[in-house]
């Protein structure tokens, strides 16, 4: 697809219409050896500029609902779509190269590479594409507050410093899509809450859209919508979430995964 950008958004490759939708999922399962099933069909459908927690007790097939959506897995049935790409229809290569172009990342361990500066971070995106950061990559720190830091190396910043150097990592391409994986799982409550208003920006300010996978019901509050998965299954969304809302639900939702564990095969 050939994206063309501006007030009308993302064009198909025919430049026909806008793609509405950064995210597209249409029955999508997944299914391990000996007959395991992480995930059982799932429709899901985020528009652009949409942020959505996506939540579950641990083995409810969040994180393979993520990797999945965002082309680090391939799933057992159904179709995902970033835009309007269909990702089963990409080769390797090709899935690769839409994941360093048109999604960006951004985990609980950072993943930022030692031996270089905090600017070569943020750009290494650029970099791999064959582009020229053209100070895209110091205008994307000093949007997240660390414009003075490029020249450092990631050990001389804290650990919210180096989640900050990630989402300015993952936004610097001007994704279509970001993945977020419990990102402020390593933090402190207030280090968090900064990292947290650094993604609501992006999707208010940038028109980002934000998928993150958290187990924090204070994190969820910051999303337009929470999503709920229980044994592989949505059983629940949330619009607007609060915080107390979301603990209730997680509360029960727990009390319910160790009475269905026994009765039915699931993933993590």
């Amino acid at each position: 697809m050939r994206r063309q950008r501006g007030g009308s958004g993302t064009l198909d490759a025919a430049g026909a219409g806008p793609v509405a939708d950064a995210l597209t999922l249409r029955g999508v399962s997944r299914e391990y050896r000996r007959g395991v099933v992480a995930l059982h069909p799932v429709d899901l459908t985020v528009p652009r500029g949409r942020f959505l927690a996506v939540m579950g007790p641990s083995g409810s097939g969040k994180s393979t609902l993520l990797q999945c959506a965002a082309g680090l897995d391939r799933p057992t049935a159904g179709t995902v779509r970033i835009g309007g790409t269909e990702l089963a229809s990409l080769k390797e290569t090709a899935l690769t190269r839409l994941r360093r172009e048109r999604i960006g990342f951004v985990f609980q361990a950072h993943n930022l590479v030692p031996s270089l500066s905090v600017a070569e971070n943020v750009a290494l995106p650029l970099l791999l594409g064959g582009e020229q950061p053209d100070g895209r990559a110091v205008r994307a720190l000093a949007a997240v507050g660390l414009g003075e830091r490029g020249e450092d190396r990631p050990t001389e910043l804290s650990g919210g410093q180096r989640q900050r150097v990630a989402i300015a990592r993952a936004l610097v391409t001007e994704p279509d899509i970001v993945f977020a994986d419990e990102p402020t799982g390593a933090l402190d409550p207030a280090t968090a809450q900064g990292v947290l208003a650094l993604l609501r920006q992006a999707v208010d300010r940038g028109g980002h859209t934000v998928v993150m996978v958290t187990h924090d019901p204070a994190a969820a509050a910051w999303a337009d919508e929470a999503l709920f998965l229980a044994r592989g299954r949505v059983v629940e969304r949330l619009e607007r979430p609060g915080a107390d809302e979301v603990s209730r639900m997680m509360r029960d939702l727990g009390r319910d995964a160790g009475q269905g564990a026994a009765r039915e095969g699931w993933g993590a």
